[in-house]
């Protein structure tokens, strides 16, 4: 996958690449060198990083510490973060301006998190400035780790020109609306923005920009954040806007998987993958790419490339709209921890409505709907339990009709091609879990896609035999 270094810096970069780099490729000086090293042999014109590895855990803790008043608590993951980053910076050799400038932010951190806890309030706003610092930081010291290696670079190779790691403050492009915690971007004004202060970038060829993951501002200028896991879809938003040739997400697995290897010892890496494949891949439970990553690049056609830093020489997934290949069945996903509620009535017989009184309460409420099935008299949907559904929203679901809870599901999907058109794929299906009760089936509204549902603990026998059944050992 790599470059030719040596006879390649001289040239113009004829593609505009975007590589985003996730928390364990900025994990410590020598993971952020090696994704530097990566970065130039692919010849990445900006470079989105994310916080390093559990920072942003760590930030919402002190925060969460805060507000209760726990402050020495707080304040021994303040000094977490600060050795964890001085280290790093002092393993780079940094120079003094980004030493300053570090230390300055960890001064920030502390300060928001001095102000939390005099007033007892973590609101989603300050939150989101408090977790900006992760992004902040990681991006201050990989344009450290970067340079170093533009350095060492150029004084091995004669005749070289001079390489310039700039740092780029993803607010000053990535604006949001105000829904501070799940941010929505606004497109528009962020490639307005992009074409203002990147005009030049794909001609600049000596300069590599690096900038953050996960964050953006309002029009007022208030930091926002795009929800867990925004790095990747901050990435393609960019890309988008400067309609880059390649969009890489650099992570520490070496591509997509048939499955998750730790759920099933034949899962495989795919080498390609079609946009509507992997968007349901993504959604139903997949981990390495987040789900609204795809949309941008989908927009724009940008092929996308999932690929380890960690291993770079291992060729990738390759994500794009046409692909040579379209198996039935391309991969498998598990997607845990799923509620299913069931409404029932049988004022829903013959009569119109029902459906959009159901959905209108999901939507008041602000919850998402993952699955859903209906009968006569019935309709059942699927919840992600990490959505906080509350009292006040099964009181408005009785008002429709008879509620009742299941927990502690899962939903097992397969992800592929024309699995609606082609005769004996159910039968197939189930004689694999012909032992495994089926709650709910989903079926029929995408030929990309068949689900069900299943008790909790046995997700991973039904992955395991539907691999074996339906993945050949070469894709």
């Amino acid at each position: 996958m790599f470059q030719d270094v040596e006879t390649s810096l001289g040239e113009v970069f004829m593609s505009l690449i975007i590589s985003k780099f996730g928390g364990t490729s900025m994990g410590d000086a020598t993971c952020m060198t090696r994704s530097a090293e990566v970065s130039l042999a692919q010849k990445s014109r900006l470079v989105v990083v994310s916080a390093t590895s559990g920072t942003t855990n760590d930030l919402i803790q002190i925060g969460l510490l805060s507000e209760k008043g726990l402050r020495s608590e707080a304040e021994v993951l303040i000094q977490k973060i600060q050795d964890r980053h001085l280290k790093i910076a002092n393993d780079l050799n940094a120079d003094q301006k980004t030493v300053f400038e570090l230390q300055t932010l960890l001064s920030e951190m502390d300060s928001i998190a001095r102000g939390i806890f005099l007033l007892r309030d973590c609101s989603q706003k300050a939150k989101d400035v408090l977790m900006s610092l992760g992004e902040r930081m990681s991006s201050l010291l990989f344009t450290q780790a970067l340079q170093n290696v533009f350095d060492r670079t150029i004084s091995e190779a004669a005749q070289q020109p001079s390489l310039t790691a700039r740092l780029l403050d993803v607010r000053e492009v990535l604006k949001t609306d105000d829904n501070f915690g799940k941010a929505k971007p606004l497109i528009d004004l962020i490639k307005k923005n992009c074409s203002e202060k990147l005009p030049r970038i794909k001609e600049e060829s000596t300069t590599t920009y690096v900038t953050q993951g996960f964050i953006g501002q309002t029009s007022h200028g208030l930091t926002t954040t795009l929800g867990r896991g925004g790095s990747d879809y901050s990435a393609a938003l960019l890309a988008e806007a400067l309609t880059a040739d390649i969009l890489e997400i650099w992570t520490d697995v070496a591509g997509v998987s048939t499955t998750d290897p730790r759920l099933c010892n034949e899962a495989i890496v795919i080498d390609e993958i079609s946009f509507q494949e992997m968007s349901e891949l993504a959604t139903f439970g997949a981990k390495v790419l987040h789900p609204a990553t795809l949309l941008p690049a989908m927009r724009k056609n940008i092929p996308v490339l999932v690929a380890s830093s960690f291993e770079p020489q291992k060729p990738g997934t390759w994500v794009r709209r046409e692909v040579q290949k379209n198996p039935l069945i391309r991969a498998l996903a598990l997607r845990r921890k799923q509620t299913l509620i069931t409404i029932s009535t049988p004022e829903m017989l013959h009569t119109h409505g029902f459906l959009y009184q159901i959905f209108k309460i999901f939507n008041d409420h602000q919850i998402s709907i993952d699955a859903i099935t209906t009968s006569e008299i019935s309709v059942s949907v699927t919840l992600d339990q990490s959505e906080n559904f509350s009292n006040q929203l099964l009181h408005d679901l009785s008002a429709v009709g008879e509620v009742q809870i299941e927990k502690n599901l899962c939903l097992v999907s397969l992800i592929g091609n024309n699995i609606v058109h082609t005769p004996g794929v159910a039968k197939k299906i189930f004689d694999a879990v012909s032992s495994i009760n089926v709650r709910m089936i989903c079926y029929g509204a995408s030929r990309h896609n068949f689900c069900f549902l299943i008790e909790d603990e046995m997700g991973p026998l039904a992955i395991q035999r539907l691999h074996h059944q339906f993945i050949p050992q070469t894709q």
